[in-house]
């Protein structure tokens, strides 16, 4: 389990470096984005290049923390999820809530809009 954390003009990007988001990666992703809420984070990137597979758990994860931001008037952006990831945030009707861009700086500017 385990996450890169970078900033980048103000953002937080967090690189996910499992191949798999599930129940036994989402809690320690929830408590990260819970964290960084707290200390004054409100853009946040999920770089998910790197994950091949997302179940419920993991989904939730990305919820909890799109609604933890925007209880805050912050943001989150998906990075490189894959057709299969999108396509369960489609089948859940999420996809206004859980924005994904395959690139890095279109994720970063798309803050700005």
């Amino acid at each position: 389990m385990g996450f890169v954390k970078e900033e980048q003009d103000g953002i937080t990007i967090i690189k996910v470096e499992d191949e798999r988001l599930d129940s036994l990666v989402s809690p320690h992703l929830k408590s990260e984005l819970l964290v960084l809420s707290t200390q004054g984070a409100k853009q946040i990137v999920i770089d998910l290049s790197q994950v091949a597979y997302a179940d419920s758990s993991g989904l939730g994860a990305l919820l909890f923390g799109s609604r933890q931001l925007k209880s805050v008037d912050g943001k989150l952006r998906l990075l490189a999820a894959n057709e299969r990831i999108m396509s369960l945030i489609r089948i859940a009707r999420l996809e206004g809530h859980l924005l994904n861009f395959q690139n890095k700086k279109e994720a970063l500017s798309s803050f700005d809009e």
